[in-house]
């Protein structure tokens, strides 16, 4: 499952969140400090592995 990065604009606290594909279109985001619903995703690298046909 990805793991989507947020920040608060409220109280600029980071925060992560581990969700399928089809949670994340489902879920309200909230600020786990201040419960607020002012978060903003942010954009992160991600890595992954492939096999390599000859």
């Amino acid at each position: 499952m990805p793991t989507y990065d947020f920040k608060c604009e409220k109280c600029n606290k980071k925060f992560s969140e581990t969700l399928s594909v089809s949670e994340y279109d489902k879920t309200k985001f909230r600020c786990p400090k201040c419960k607020s619903t002012r978060v903003k995703q942010q954009i992160t690298s991600f890595q992954t592995v492939t096999s390599r046909k000859s």
